[in-house]
């Protein structure tokens, strides 16, 4: 940003503070007879009672997710946009390198009918898709919970199985390791094979990759940001067929190139090329 931009921003930031100040000084004057409203600012990890969250460094936990309560994650998982992982009547622990994607939901039970205590407890290397909810389970190491699925109190997903999506698992269901399990209620589909057992680990691989990029997109600074949205407009217009065709060779700068841990055919079709 330079130095004309620096001080639009700065008057920008003044009138809205100036307009602020103005309100409060109305509010006052009105007495008993405004209607005061209440700013409830996003966190993206809360105390409950006398729980914090305990969240590795190397964790990446979006913005608009909320981790709240008596809740542990480990080294390399990713809590995408929109999750809640809410420990408040009781605990839930996230292991290593798991990903729980956007709008999923965990929760926890205190107890069930007959007294038994509902943690939320999630192995390490674990899928959970978009939008699932899992109250009071446990999904054990390298499992794979599908977009939508829903597992109620009690529930065991056993290491190398796999919960389709939208289903819905009843409580205290245990779903045997490399089975397939679909439906609602959810039912035995089918056995894993090798490759979708492979897969289920490479998921978890794939979104801890994409979690990194995601992390540091979200920590860059407004003049970061500012300075590659002029990047991306100077070599938007550029094409690489046509160039070639001229015999121009433009290098593409760092900001604007994809990890290659991220689309890992990448490096490769650049060499066939």
């Amino acid at each position: 940003m330079g130095t004309l931009g620096r001080a639009i921003y700065s008057v920008g930031f003044w009138i809205r503070e100036t307009g602020q100040a103005i309100d409060r000084l109305g509010s006052r004057l009105q007495g008993g007879y405004f209607f005061q409203e209440q700013l409830s600012r996003h966190r993206t990890l809360m105390n409950i009672f006398d729980k914090a969250p305990v969240v590795d460094k190397d964790v990446f936990v979006a913005p608009s997710a909320s981790v709240i309560g008596d809740v542990q994650v480990g080294r390399g998982s990713s809590i995408w946009y929109g999750c809640v992982l809410r420990g408040d009547v009781n605990s839930i622990r996230v292991g290593s390198g798991t990903n729980i994607q956007d709008n999923s939901l965990v929760h926890v039970a205190k107890s069930n009918l007959s007294g038994k205590v509902l943690p939320t407890v999630i192995g390490d290397n674990v899928t959970v898709g978009h939008s699932a909810v899992l109250h009071g389970c446990t999904v054990e190491d390298e499992a794979f919970v599908g977009m939508g699925a829903v597992l109620l109190d009690g529930v065991v997903v056993e290491k190398n199985a796999m919960v389709a999506a939208g289903a819905l698992v009843r409580q205290n269901t245990r779903i045997p390791s490399g089975e397939v399990w679909a439906g609602n209620p959810a039912k035995f589909l089918r056995k894993l094979s090798n490759e979708e057992i492979s897969f289920i680990s490479q998921s978890a691989t794939n979104y801890t990759n994409l979690a990194q990029v995601h992390a540091s997109e979200n920590s860059k600074s407004y003049d970061e940001i500012e300075f590659e949205k002029v990047l991306r407009k100077k070599f938007a217009r550029k094409d690489e067929e046509y160039d070639s065709m001229l015999g121009v060779v433009r290098e593409i700068p760092p900001e604007l190139i994809l990890p290659d841990n991220v689309l890992p055919d990448k490096a490769e079709k650049a060499l066939k090329k």
